[in-house]
């Protein structure tokens, strides 16, 4: 049926045969050549055309021309003269010929015997394939065409006709004269007759897998043949297989890739290694069509002349396909692959090579070399391994870090000086680790270490396998490692004074060794301040603050000046991470965020750092004191997954992340995200999810003693808090303070751990203990002396202390808030104030103090804390709503005012002047304003402004008009509420 659909589309040729076979019986015979590509099913015409002619009458000599026989002399004339004869040479007879003849006479006595033939009755000769027969055989079909005008005898051959590498040779017909001969070229098959044979075998197919099988099939009858046998093979209960597959290994029997092999065959060597190379090719997107030329031509060994119309050609054919910007390219990915795998894999990597040197030599771009020598052997020239350097550097750009990994990996197999080796193998090794698995990279970072080259080099080696050990929780291993370079270092002091900077850092991981770092830290700043350096003085100034002995004044004077130095540029990154911490628990967060966008702005992602992690650890605490609770879960550098840690869980997001956007394996402990997450789905109201990732670490099993791991201990004691366990939550905080107390950190602005425990303490009916604790957590955050941590232990106290004084505190613990930078401990100290106005009987009064409250936990998305302010209204007595929550009346006065403006076309900075506002303070609102509009851009603040003034005119006139633009402020709205959301506003 297949062979019958397709034929519908011969019936131009059929008909032409059958005019020329009703004049051969006349007695005016002529020669019908039938030519086509490789595959256009020109034997399948030439059986019909027998068929038809047989069923008229009309007696049939057949012949089917093989290139075995190209050398027997007559072999093609023979098997047409003699069916099923068996020859070699001449041994083929007829009665009345002798041995001995030349081949004139002999082909004279070939064509008696012919004439013979059609004395009896009309005679059609059908010969196939004559580009295969043998020079005398041809010659002989020549003067058969000049002499048959006059019998009763049509003479049809079919012909190979396609456009190949390798010029063709003449044609059959090319020294007869054209009266002579009616051609007839068959086109390739229309895509309603290639969709016609494939319905034909499965009626039942849906349009998209029958066009997947006429791409595969690329309009020609032998192709699609071949693949629909191979389909109805893997056929099973009458259900089609679900796809057409890209490879021919899911192929069975393999009739496809046997029709491909022949029609490369067929085109011959020039022609196939064009098509492999466009195989190879195919996808990598060279710059135009005529670098496309080049490269097939210098892969495949050809004339480049010739390339262009080949290509075009096989377009013509269906083989070939563009893609949107015009490459050509093969139709379906089964018939790429099957043209490949005809090339043996020496054949291939000499082409991909021919294709690099080629590129390179061109200038083409460093990926799309790159992409050739990944499928080259190793090539050993110097201008390879920076090709894939550069591709690599371009596939990091742009977070491709598989691509990197894998390009890296290949430039390891080029030869390449010590110096060089060393530096890909610690970019290698830092890849590997963070984004493989915990221990791979080590390898590859230990051999850096141990390689020639200059001081710098094997430092930031040392360094790099140092942080990775760390991590792992090999802290000793880590700083051995460091201290292992001070021999190479002798006349480097500026590098060794580095390395014992690293150590500090590093030594967080362990308790013991942190002690002995910041000891040796601190008896050789005293001695001589220079020989630890800007980033050493920085990181002392950071232990005195976390150990309660400096104020925030003085540790912010130190570090300004410590900054103002000048720095060695392998330790800037020490300097800035450690100012910025600083910074942030100072807060003075747009200090801290500068810092740490100066300090990312000089790191390498990709290389191992010890406080690349740190910097992006300070990100995630200055956007949890803002209140930022969706980019700490939503932002990748910051997102945070259990994953594959002790215990096994999947983390909220359902991937393992580790900051920097980067998947790997799990840290030997939680880290810092971890607990910031964990705090923010709490805050959001999905504690359930916050309880998954909490459980999803086993604390038992870590061996990692850092601060991160009690920063998650006081992260699981809030959920525990806001779960209704304030005895596990209180297990969890004095834990958290032992051992932060063991490290010597004792001051709040880490992990204000005596405030929450004071908390526990008063839920569990222990008041002189929450007393104890909350006065402590008081002094300790007097000594440091920055809003956040003073109001906090403020509103605690009073909560313990209760009564007129306890008022006192939390009047104080608000109007401390409101004067700080951040602002997102004011929330829970108004709702505390309101509830001590509510205990006191001054119910009006505490009514102001909770909608606040209320209204700025809407405003940051604090699901807990605005129903907790909620519910202190309603104890309050409140019968009405704090706010609304989403729509026009949802917005305060300087929403309303901001809104106008920004709808205006006014920039938030000429906002921000116009209202005399910080411009974060602008940006927050904004992004509130959003919020409740239910708008997501600025663009459509104008509309929502529009709809809001029309249904007031409606309403009430032009006066409500004119009140719907906000022209009246709210008292206490426009502080900054650290919504650090808005800063993509």
């Amino acid at each position: 049926m297949c062979e019958l659909a397709a034929l519908r589309e011969r019936r131009a040729a059929l008909d032409l045969v059958a005019a020329e076979a009703d004049r051969a019986r006349a007695g005016s015979g002529r020669l019908v050549l039938l030519r086509g590509a490789t595959g256009t099913g020109r034997t399948a015409l030439l059986e019909a055309v027998a068929e038809q002619a047989a069923a008229r009458g009309t007696r049939v000599l057949r012949a089917r021309c093989s290139p075995e026989d190209s050398e027997v002399s007559f072999a093609a004339a023979l098997r047409l003269l003699l069916p099923g004869a068996e020859f070699a040479g001449r041994t083929g007879r007829f009665p009345d010929v002798s041995d001995g003849l030349d081949d004139r006479t002999y082909a004279a006595q070939l064509w008696q015997n012919l004439c013979s033939f059609a004395a009896d009755s009309p005679l059609l000769v059908a010969v196939d394939d004559v580009h295969f027969a043998d020079e005398l055989s041809r010659r002989w079909f020549v003067e058969v065409a000049r002499r048959i005008d006059r019998l009763p005898l049509l003479l049809v051959v079919t012909e190979r006709g396609q456009y190949d590498i390798d010029p063709p040779s003449d044609g059959l017909a090319h020294a007869l004269s054209p009266t002579l001969v009616r051609t007839h070229t068959l086109a390739p098959l229309s895509t309603d007759g290639a969709a016609q044979m494939v319905r034909a075998d499965f009626g039942d197919a849906s349009p998209d897998w029958v066009e997947d099988c006429v791409r595969a099939g690329g309009k020609s009858p032998l192709l699609l043949r071949a693949l629909l046998d191979d389909l109805r093979a893997e056929e099973r209960d009458g259900t089609l297989p679900a796809s057409v597959p890209d490879t021919c290994a899911a192929l069975y029997p393999g009739a496809y890739q046997a029709a491909v092999s022949w029609w490369l065959d067929s085109a011959g060597p020039a022609t196939a290694g064009v098509a492999r190379a466009l195989a190879a090719l195919d996808g990598d997107g060279t710059e135009d069509g005529h670098g496309l030329v080049e490269l097939l031509a210098r892969m495949a060994g050809v004339d480049s002349a010739r390339v262009p119309g080949w290509l075009t050609a096989m377009t013509r054919l269906g083989l070939l396909r563009p893609d949107p910007e015009g490459r050509p390219g093969y139709a379906h990915p089964l018939l790429r692959d099957a043209v490949l795998s005809g090339w043996s894999s020496v054949r291939r990597q000499a082409a991909h090579r021919t294709a690099a040197e080629t590129m390179q030599r061109r200038g083409d771009r460093a990926e799309a070399v790159a992409r050739q020598l990944l499928r080259a052997p190793v090539v050993g020239v110097t201008w390879a391994v920076g090709v894939l350097l550069d591709a690599a550097a371009l596939a990091l750009r742009d977070a491709r870090t598989d691509d990197a990994l894998v390009l890296l990996r290949r430039a390891l197999d080029e030869p390449m000086p010590a110096a060089r080796r060393a530096t890909v193998l610690i970019e290698l090794g830092s890849l590997e680790f963070a984004a493989a698995r915990s221990s791979a990279g080590i390898p590859r970072l230990a051999e850096a270490t141990r390689l020639p080259g200059a001081a710098q080099d094997r430092v930031r080696a040392a360094v790099a396998l140092g942080t990775a050990l760390a991590r792992q929780g090999e802290t000793r291993a880590a700083v051995d490692v460091l201290r292992g370079q001070d021999e190479h270092l002798t006349d480097h002091p500026d590098l060794a004074r580095l390395l014992g900077t690293a150590s500090a850092l590093l030594s967080d991981h362990d308790r013991s060794i942190r002690e002995e770092a910041y000891h040796w830290l601190s008896e050789t700043a005293e001695l001589s301040p220079e020989a630890v350096g800007p980033a050493g003085q920085a990181l002392l100034v950071r232990y005195d603050a976390t150990a309660g002995r400096t104020s925030a004044d003085a540790a912010m004077r130190r570090i300004r000046a410590l900054l103002a130095e000048p720095v060695d540029p392998l330790a800037e990154p020490f300097l800035l991470g450690t100012a910025a911490a600083v910074a942030q628990w100072a807060d003075e967060l747009d200090e801290a965020e500068r810092l740490v966008r100066r300090g990312l702005a000089g790191q390498r992602p990709s290389l191992l750092h010890p406080m690349h992690l740190a910097l992006l650890n300070v990100r995630a605490d200055i956007t949890a004191a803002r209140g930022g609770y969706g980019e700490l879960l939503a932002d990748p550098s910051a997102r945070a997954g259990a994953g594959t840690g002790a215990g096994g869980a999947e983390g909220i997001t359902g991937r393992t992340w580790w900051p920097g956007g980067a998947a790997r394996s799990q840290p030997s402990g939680p880290a810092n995200v971890h607990a910031h997450a964990v705090i923010a789905l709490v805050e959001t109201g999905r504690t359930q999810e916050a309880a998954r990732l909490a459980d999803g670490f086993d604390l038992g099993l870590t061996r990692d003693d850092s601060w991160e791991l009690n920063r998650f201990l006081y992260a699981r004691g809030v959920l525990r808090a806001a779960c209704g366990d304030p005895a596990g939550a209180l297990d969890d905080f004095l834990e958290c303070g032992r051992r932060q107390a063991a490290r010597d950190v004792v001051s709040p602005v880490v992990t204000p751990w005596r405030s929450a425990a004071a908390e526990c303490r008063l839920a569990l009916g222990e008041p002189q203990d929450a007393l104890d604790l909350a006065g402590e957590e008081l002094r300790l955050a007097l000594v440091w002396n920055t809003s956040r941590p003073v109001g906090r232990a403020l509103r605690v106290l009073g909560t313990a202390t209760g009564g007129r004084r306890g008022l006192e505190l939390a009047d104080r613990a608000v109007r401390t808030l409101r004067e700080g930078a951040v602002a997102t401990e004011l929330i829970p100290a108004l709702i505390a104030q309101g509830r001590q106005l509510v205990a006191a009987g001054e119910r009006s009064r505490a009514r102001d103090p909770l909608r606040e409250a209320a209204e700025r936990a809407e405003r940051l998305g604090a699901v807990r804390l605005r129903a907790l302010a909620e519910e202190a209204l309603r104890e309050g007595g409140s019968r009405r709503a704090a706010t609304a929550l989403t729509g026009w009346e949802a917005l305060t006065g300087s929403e309303r005012r901001i809104a106008a403006l920004a709808a205006d076309g006014r920039t938030n900075a000429e906002i921000a002047e116009l209202l005399h506002l910080a411009r974060r303070t602008v940006e927050t609102h904004l992004t509130s304003t959003y919020r409740k509009l239910g708008i997501r851009r600025r663009a459509e603040l104008a509309t929502a402004l529009t709809e809001r003034s029309a249904e007031a005119t409606e309403t009430t006139g032009a006066a409500g008009a004119t009140e719907a633009t906000g022209t009246t402020e709210a008292t206490g709205t426009t502080e900054a509420t650290g919504a650090a959301g808005a800063r993509g506003t």
